[in-house]
């Protein structure tokens, strides 16, 4: 089984090195640990310092500061067809990685569609556009891989026709059964009786069905069609330090860093020991 290799790239200095590396480890480690074994296939993540730099065939998620340009981040296909990222720099930039991140692994061109019973009574059998992590976007569904924030995703069970006990429908279980969408979440499905792409979107609890027109293939992924009609405040502006979620991300680094120093210091000393005795 050929491995996908993720580099994610701080161009022009946008994140200190340190930094990158300390969530790309996260990243790493959450698509080995918690996302392969439940979607299949083998991938990586890896800090890259300059476009320059990413290795030969690697998708690449790209930080950038932030830019008022609708639908500059998120997902995209170069000019060769290959997926690639953005990512503005925000307080919970490592969140909206591993969105990208992930939702490139499951679906890498933007396009991949599942059929099922519509959510929307009265219309048949459609096809998903498969989204792992928007139908539990919001950062209340969060979880930390070493104390870095990055997002929930659902299992290929979600798109099961019906509810069986014992089974996970998202990685961390806060959804609970097949096309559950979670406040601040969304699923976009293709009707095909009209060729058109249509939504379900939770605010506020209140469910709200979107008609976003028809997508033509020929000009962008459906992915970006969707992507570009759907707004995504807490991955595009970030969260903000008060979120109770990203300020325990924030507190639990401070106490990790304290352990690594200290282990270092151990660890150097140790070292010294040796040179000492040789």
């Amino acid at each position: 089984m050929l491995t996908t290799h993720i580099a994610l790239v701080s161009e022009d200095d946008a994140v200190p090195a340190r930094e990158l590396m300390r969530v790309a480890a996260a990243l790493d480690k959450q698509v080995t640990r918690d996302f392969g074994p439940l979607w299949g296939g083998l991938a990586t993540a890896e800090p890259v310092f300059s476009l320059e730099d990413v290795p030969v065939g690697y998708w690449s998620i790209v930080l950038r500061d932030r830019i008022n340009a609708s639908g500059a981040d998120g997902f995209h296909k170069d000019r060769f067809g290959q997926p690639f990222a953005r990512v503005s720099l925000t307080d919970s930039w490592s969140l909206t990685a591993s969105h990208e991140c992930l939702e490139m692994l499951a679906d890498p061109f933007g396009d991949r569609m599942v059929p099922g019973p519509s959510l929307k009574k009265g219309q048949g059998r459609v096809s998903y556009l498969v989204e792992v992590c928007d139908p539990p976007e919001s950062a209340e569904f969060a979880y930390t891989v070493n104390d870095v924030l990055v997002s929930d995703f659902i299992t290929p069970a979600y798109y099961d026709p019906v509810k069986s006990s014992g089974v996970r429908y998202s990685f961390t279980g806060a959804v609970e059964h097949p096309r559950q969408v979670l406040e601040g979440g969304y699923i976009s499905w293709r009707n095909q009786t009209n060729e058109h792409i249509e939504q379900l979107v939770v605010s506020n609890g209140k469910n709200e069905f979107r008609d976003l027109g028809v997508w033509h293939p020929s000009t962008r992924s459906m992915r970006e069609f969707v992507d570009g009609k759907t707004e995504h405040p807490e991955l595009e502006k970030g969260l903000g330090h008060e979120n109770e979620r990203l300020r325990s991300a924030i507190e639990a680094e401070k106490g990790n860093k304290r352990a690594r120093e200290r282990a270092a210091e151990l660890l150097r000393e140790d070292i010294e020991a040796l040179q000492l005795t040789s």
